[in-house]
């Protein structure tokens, strides 16, 4: 297998569903997990949730095609770490594991780009309060008023600094640090001091549920993204 032949890396269990998987897990020590949505037994959005509810969780990686795209943002709100395509390239898959274990990069910034062009839509429809329902029938707040989750995601984003919201802006659009550092002509501890502040004060786990709650505020737009591949 491509992560036991890295001498960083190593498979220390597999399961073959959502079930199996929590169980070994209670078992077995893991820093990062990679989570299929379809799975017999116990799908991967339900194993996410329940996998990260603890205190020293792994870190969720979920594997996705584009067809399905309501369940990433499920999986994502369940407290996955980021998404990577089921064909990525096996450099990708490690460099997935590496920045997911690191916790301070944005996955496979190609997968991620790509599928942000999906899925934002989905999430933008969450902002506009029209809640996509999520697998298995789960739809909008009755009476179509702000969910509680929405109001904490705004007042999350008002606590931010003008520079701050300008970090989540650009991380929002699949910026690494790299590149935060080119465009905001700052050093690398500059910005990881601004993208942890980011973090704190938005209450995300990593950068990726913070790019999320970028695009249920509105502060991002699919159309951003589908300029900035144009561009």
């Amino acid at each position: 297998m491509v992560i036991d032949s890295q001498p960083d890396l190593a498979v220390v269990g597999q399961a073959g569903d959502g079930a199996a998987a929590l169980a070994l897990l209670a078992e077995v020590e893991a820093d990062v997990v990679l989570m299929d949505v379809r799975m017999p037994r116990m799908d991967g959005i339900e194993a996410t949730r329940r996998l990260t509810s603890g205190d020293g969780a792994p870190r969720v990686v979920v594997l996705t095609t584009f067809d399905l795209d309501e369940y990433v943002v499920s999986a994502i709100g369940a407290g996955a770490s980021g998404f990577l395509l089921k064909d990525a390239e096996p450099e990708e898959l490690l460099a997935a594991v590496r920045t997911v274990h690191a916790g301070d990069a944005v996955i496979a910034a190609r997968a991620t780009r790509a599928l942000l062009q999906h899925v934002g839509p989905l999430l933008a429809d969450e902002h506009d309060g029209a809640a996509p329902a999520a697998p298995g029938g789960a739809g909008a707040a009755p009476g179509g008023g702000p969910a509680p989750a929405r109001a904490a995601d705004a007042a999350a984003l008002e606590a931010l600094t003008p520079r701050e919201r300008e970090v989540l802006e650009l991380m929002a659009r699949g910026a690494s640090n790299t590149d935060l550092m080119a465009r905001l002509f700052v050093s690398e501890a500059t910005v990881k001091t601004h993208v942890g502040r980011v973090l704190a004060k938005t209450g995300s786990r990593d950068r990726v549920q913070a790019v999320v709650l970028a695009y249920r505020c509105g502060l991002v737009r699919p159309e951003d993204l589908l300029r900035d591949a144009e561009g």
